[in-house]
């Protein structure tokens, strides 16, 4: 008995084929659960193959003289991607939904490489007066928390964990309420980060009472890890900064120290690296 032979083109072309069904299904799916599942295209093309092969299965299970391109094939196929993806997200989101802990749980548990307090963004206790420096601390935290696992800074809480409140600094604003104040931390951050990194941010405030019981607002700024490098300008014109996080302690990387920490935090994928070759390759040709 011999087997059919079969071009290798066509094994070819049937592989690229597959993978394009694939990529349409685990789309289709992907959006019919844009709202339930969030998952990255090569996770939806893996999980769409499977649920598809288990789809044809199941076709040639039902009715066994069923063609490869019929409607009950292909509605199967397609049924079974968008069932196993929101399975998976299902799973996924279960078990990856963090816990986040309350501000008053914060400052039980104190300072560490993710959590990090400050008394004032704004004003210097020890002057009693603005201080520009002081706003740079709290952009330079954010940086670091943005360039690493992500973290949380609040306000108004002295280094042992005291609420303070934030009366210093909403003494310095016009309007002395928590929505200027929020507007004002907006600008702060995306005038030294810029909007994306900025928009990465999240704050709210949680009403606490100091040590004499009085009532101490305290800010929280929850930064999320950042796809991409954020680099930190103190000044218009300054020369961007990469700020870290190594501990419990915010620092800046000199220039070969901060290609180094990007390479490996935020490596290229296969298609950049390989354009990168060529566009380097191209230049190398060009100067020989």
């Amino acid at each position: 008995m011999f087997l059919p032979t079969v071009p290798v083109w066509a094994v070819g072309a049937t592989l690229v084929i597959a993978l394009v069904v694939a990529w349409l299904f685990g789309s289709c799916a992907r959006w019919l659960l844009r709202n339930r599942a969030k998952l990255g295209t090569a996770t939806s093309i893996v999980i769409s193959i499977l649920g598809s092969a288990a789809g044809l299965l199941l076709a040639g299970w039902i009715y066994p003289d069923s063609r490869l391109w019929s409607v009950l094939t292909a509605t199967l196929a397609l049924g079974m991607s968008v069932a196993g993806i929101a399975l998976y997200g299902a799973v996924a989101a279960h078990f990856q939904r963090p816990d986040r802990a309350s501000i008053a749980e914060l400052l039980v548990a104190g300072e560490s490489d993710r959590v990090e307090f400050k008394s004032t963004a704004r004003v210097n206790l020890r002057t009693g007066a603005k201080d520009e420096r002081m706003e740079q601390i709290v952009a330079k935290t954010v940086c670091a928390f943005l360039n690493a696992d992500g973290g949380t800074l609040l306000i108004g809480v002295d280094d042992a964990g005291t609420p303070l409140g934030l009366a210093p600094d909403l003494a310095t604003l016009k309007v002395p309420d928590l929505d200027r104040y929020e507007l004002w931390l907006r600008d702060l951050l995306t005038t030294g980060l810029g909007q994306n990194a900025a928009a990465g941010v999240g704050i709210d405030f949680a009403e606490l009472s100091d040590a004499d019981g009085s009532p101490a607002p305290v800010g929280r700024l929850s930064c999320r890890p950042s796809p991409r490098p954020v680099y930190l300008r103190p000044t218009r014109g300054a020369a961007p900064e990469l700020w870290v996080r190594s501990g419990n302690s915010t620092r800046q990387l000199v220039v070969d120290e901060a290609a180094e920490y990007v390479m490996h935090r935020w490596p290229l994928n296969l298609g950049s690296s390989i354009a990168a070759q060529l566009r380097a390759a191209v230049r190398f040709s060009e100067q020989h």
